[in-house]
This record gives structure tokens, sequence and C-alpha cells, in this order.
């Protein structure tokens, strides 16, 4: 039968606007005259609702997950430190998993996310900010974040060292990697957020020589074999018997 025909046995179904959605790994969005399941008319938008769009991105969030998102190293350290207190602290510190991320993505994704138009957009949210939206701002905590969960450790040459926080929230412990002559004088293993470091102790090329939780045991004991292995290969380096 012709469209006139058509529309006029069926006209209950008459139904046109814009759609928009995720398709194909981006924002679709459509002017559309249907009958039914049946398209008429349809042609691209340039400029769909805000709201459609917004709603189209989270779908598309909902269904690729958080890799439409730009992590950079900050990024993942962030986000890795946070897991740690989460996981060490509980509330007030804000669970940052897959989840936990993508069920609140409309709280801490804005407002860049009702900015955004299109799947690029999202690659170019600074996540480390939106990230920084979940830490306890309302309990007074969030001024507490970076004494809790530092980047990192301050050791007796003066210098600080970066601490590897594990990625994922599995509660393991941060590490803590530095040659041994640079943790000379460190009697007891350093803390975060009351966790004892995970210390990965290098010989001077920065390969490891042993692992340690406890400093002040691996002093008393491990060192001794650690000073018997290494001394000899690296006789430029200083090797006391009570470091």
């Amino acid at each position: 039968i012709d469209e006139r025909t058509a529309r006029e046995a069926a006209a209950p179904l008459f139904a046109e606007g814009q759609e928009v959605r995720w398709a194909d790994g981006d924002v679709r969005a459509r002017e559309v005259s249907r009958l039914g399941a049946v398209v008429l008319r349809e042609r691209n938008l340039a400029r769909p609702e805000p709201v459609l769009v917004r709603a189209a991105l989270l779908e598309g969030l909902a269904e690729t997950g958080l890799g439409l998102l730009e992590w950079t190293p900050g990024a993942r350290g962030l986000r890795a430190r946070m897991a740690f207190l989460r996981g060490v602290l509980g509330e007030p510190w804000a669970d940052v998993s897959d989840a936990a991320l993508l069920a609140r993505a409309e709280e801490w994704l804005e407002p860049e996310l009702s900015r955004a138009r299109r799947r690029a957009d999202l690659a170019r949210v600074k996540v480390t900010e939106a990230l920084r939206r979940l830490l306890p701002w309302a309990s007074g905590q969030a001024g507490r974040f970076a004494e809790l969960a530092p980047e990192s450790v301050e050791l007796p040459d003066g210098r600080r060292v970066r601490l590897a926080y594990p990625e994922g929230g599995s509660g393991e412990p941060p590490v803590l990697a530095a040659r041994v002559q640079q943790l000379f004088g460190v009697r007891e293993t350093p803390r975060v957020a009351g966790v004892p470091v995970r210390v990965h102790l290098l010989s001077p090329a920065g390969r490891p020589a042993a692992v340690t939780s406890d400093l002040e045991s691996f002093w008393a004991d491990g060192y001794r074999a650690v000073r018997a292995d290494l001394r000899g290969r690296y006789p430029k380096h200083a090797w006391p018997e009570r470091p």
C-alpha cells in the first residue's frame, strides 16, 4: 500500500522526533518520522538536544566501560590511592571500582558530561580533576588525603621516592622501591594510613635484592646476607655492618 493509505490506517502509530542513542561506538543523532517500526523519513541532526546526548553518552559508558575516558598515569595513580584508603579506612572514602564509578558517573563526571557531544569529548575529560570530586569534602576528610595516602616518602638522603599503590583496590599495601643505601638510617618501615609499606630494596644497579614489610627485622637478620652478596659486586658503595 502507499504511504498515505498506511498513515490513515495506522494513524495512532505515527510519531516523529529526535532519536539520540549510542550506536556503533559513538553518539548517533537523527530526526525520525515513524509509523510504528517503519521509518518513513530520517535525517542526521547537527545539534541534538543536550539532555538526549547526555543520556546517550551515559548509555555508552554503561555499555563500553570506563575505557572511553583517557586514563593518564596521574589519574590511575590517584584512583589507586583512593582505592587504598577505601580498603583500609572504609567510609567516607569513596568506592572507585569500575562498577561504583559507572553507577555514579552523573555525579563525578559533571559538568564535562553535560558539555560533551560525542565520544571524543569523553576522551578529553581531565579524569584526575573529576575523580577529586569524589573525595570526602563534606566531612572535611578530603584535606587529609595527601597525608593519609601520600604520593611519595622522603628518605634520609633528602630524596623523595614515589610509592606504587596497587591498582584495582586489591587491599595490598603500597610499594616503596629504593636502593639499599637510600634506606640506611630508616629503622622502622614507613607507614601509610597506619599500614606498613612493602619495601623493595634494590642493588646499586636498581635490581631487586630483598623485599620486606619489617625493616627492623631486615636490618637485624636479612641485611647480612644481602651485604655479603652485593658488596663484592659493588665495592664502591657503602656496606656498613650497622646501617
